[in-house]
């Protein structure tokens, strides 16, 4: 795929509320087709994402990487006692790369991963986005996974996970090899939310401003999952993506095996599945897509 890496500028915004987010920008080679911002997952830092991030560089588009609040590179010196809102990465941190990448004579595409569809309804600045292509995106609820996944995870959520944020003060994920440690706050929050078949619009304390933020999405999204990601299966990314309820949305169901390629919740962005990549990037600039 080639090596972009010496284009690569690393570069800070500020969020509306002061705090600077950490990003990397991907400049097109040769004219750019358009730009484009990853979103990426729950605790999962930009670094994850510079394959796509270059290919998609290669292909003619301005790509922007981010890590948002309290993880990666844009985390504080001391994780302990950092306090936030899960929402504040699509209101406040996803919303200000919306702003510095926005171009009135270019299109701007969104790919979240995992949280990164769900923070789509959460910013401000949503009509700025021409198109948007989720992977993973489900509700989060464990009842929608299989049996033995769903056991899992409510063993890691009642067991594994409460003694270690007594512990740190904080989720400490990296230990566990999961991803970037994470904020208490989002720990509570996030667990909370997974323990409702519908994610944070079954949460009496936000449930109608969540359901109002997204109905005025009217943003186009291609929803895709793989057959084998057990995070996020068809079922879970119906029972989110409904919310979106005026925005065209295609629900996209990807086999692995004509991917040759063991997806999971974390596969999407893998050097082998390029050809999911290219089908993405395709789907942003076909006919009649919005520019």
């Amino acid at each position: 795929m080639g090596d972009s890496s010496q284009s690569i500028q690393t570069l800070t915004l500020t969020a509306v509320d002061g705090y600077p987010i950490s990003c990397r920008l991907y400049p097109a080679l040769g004219v750019a087709k358009g730009q484009l911002i990853v979103a990426g997952a729950t605790g999962v830092g930009q670094q994850f994402y510079r394959r796509f991030a270059e290919y998609a560089s290669q292909q003619g588009f301005n790509v922007l990487t981010l890590d948002y609040r309290g993880v990666g590179d844009s985390a504080p010196n001391q994780l302990k006692g950092f306090q936030m809102d899960f929402a504040d990465w699509g209101q406040l941190d996803l919303a200000a790369a919306v702003d510095y990448m926005y171009r009135e004579d270019a299109p701007l595409f969104l790919v979240g991963h995992s949280y990164g569809g769900h923070a789509l309804g959460l910013l401000p600045n949503h009509e700025k986005i021409n198109r948007c292509y989720t992977l993973g995106t489900g509700a989060g609820w464990h009842g929608w996974m299989p049996l033995a996944e769903r056991l899992k995870v409510q063993f890691m959520w009642s067991v594994i996970f409460p003694p270690l944020v007594a512990w740190k003060g904080y989720l400490p994920w990296k230990m566990l090899g999961l991803g970037a440690d994470m904020p208490k706050g989002v720990y509570r929050q996030w667990k909370r939310w997974c323990s409702m078949p519908h994610y944070f619009f079954d949460d009496p304390l936000v449930r109608e401003s969540r359901k109002l933020q997204f109905a005025q999405v009217r943003t186009p999204i291609t929803a895709a999952v793989a057959l084998d990601d057990l995070w996020a299966l068809p079922a879970s990314r119906d029972a989110f993506m409904a919310y979106y309820c005026n925005a065209e949305v295609i629900h996209r169901d990807l086999d692995p095996q004509a991917f040759n390629l063991a997806f999971g919740h974390m596969g999407y962005f893998r050097p082998l599945a390029q050809p999911l990549w290219d089908e993405m990037l395709a789907w942003f600039m076909e006919p009649g897509a919005p520019q």
